[in-house]
């Protein structure tokens, strides 16, 4: 019996309860399948990951883009799937509201809602209308009891601002705005990382994993829920195929070809 969206949503939110899990992120559809068949247990999109993969640079796909890509991925696989949904593919409060409702529509089970402008000069949205974008994806969320798990994130520490205090006083304001899982990415260190579970407890964090060395198991002491790689895995997967392109390319020799994951066993996979 295929498993519904509402499953998945309520897997999703099981899965935050209690424990640490890794959460990784495909950037198509054969790599979300991939990953399910290795055994994870839920998804994440990546905009990076799917940005590179249709020829474009991370922040610049559009809405039509991304709610196509998670229909696909959502459509293709069995495990709840968490969309990296920027931030909200608006600026005003209403329109991130009508935003979410169509990303809600896709089939995902979480989404997140970046408080990162894109301008250089101002790189985070005002404190309170970064609040008020958060409650209004909370309330398209609610409006038809969907069930989705909303995660708040604040950019500080990718944009420049790496204060700890603003970013932990922010995280705790979007917890109270309705956020259900709070997530600061590019926090490093342990004690970064405690400091931020400890603000917003009882609520999960999530973590980037790749701008922290940790494992699993540490990160899970720390109090870590849930873990991500944001453009990690595609990143990898294109180290691969450059290496093997340029060396094509700029030596006419294809060494690097011998190092490809064995093409039966692919088959096999999707078969």
């Amino acid at each position: 019996m295929p498993t519904t969206t509402a499953d998945k949503r309520a897997t999703f939110r099981k899965m935050h309860e209690a424990g640490c899990f890794a959460l990784p992120n495909p950037w198509d559809i054969g790599s979300a399948k991939a990953l399910q068949q290795i055994g994870f247990k839920a998804l994440a999109s990546t905009s990076a990951g799917f940005a590179w993969s249709i020829g474009k640079s991370d922040n610049r796909v559009t809405l039509d883009d991304v709610c196509d890509h998670l229909t696909a991925l959502c459509g293709a696989v069995d495990l709840p799937v968490n969309a990296d949904f920027e931030g909200g593919f608006a600026h005003k409060p209403e329109k991130v509201a009508a935003n979410v409702a169509r990303a809600v529509g896709t089939g995902v089970a979480g989404l997140s809602i970046e408080d990162s402008t894109g301008d250089a000069a101002n790189p985070l949205y005002e404190r309170d209308f970064a609040i008020e974008r958060i409650k209004a994806a909370r309330a398209a969320i609610d409006a038809d009891h969907s069930g989705v798990l909303l995660t708040g994130r604040c950019e500080g520490f990718l944009v420049g601002r790496p204060d700890l205090d603003m970013v932990i006083d922010r995280l705790r304001a979007y917890s109270e705005a309705g956020a259900d899982c709070l997530y600061a990415p590019g926090i490093k260190t342990k004690e970064q990382i405690s400091a931020v579970v400890k603000a917003v407890h009882p609520k999960p964090v999530n973590l980037l994993i790749g701008a922290s060395g940790l494992s699993v198991a540490q990160a899970a002491d720390l109090g870590v829920r849930r873990i991500s790689v944001g453009g990690s895995l595609a990143r990898t997967a294109w180290a691969g195929f450059m290496r093997a392109a340029r060396e094509i390319a700029e030596q006419g020799t294809f060494t690097e070809l011998a190092s490809g994951y064995p093409g039966g066993d692919l088959n096999k996979m999707f078969g």
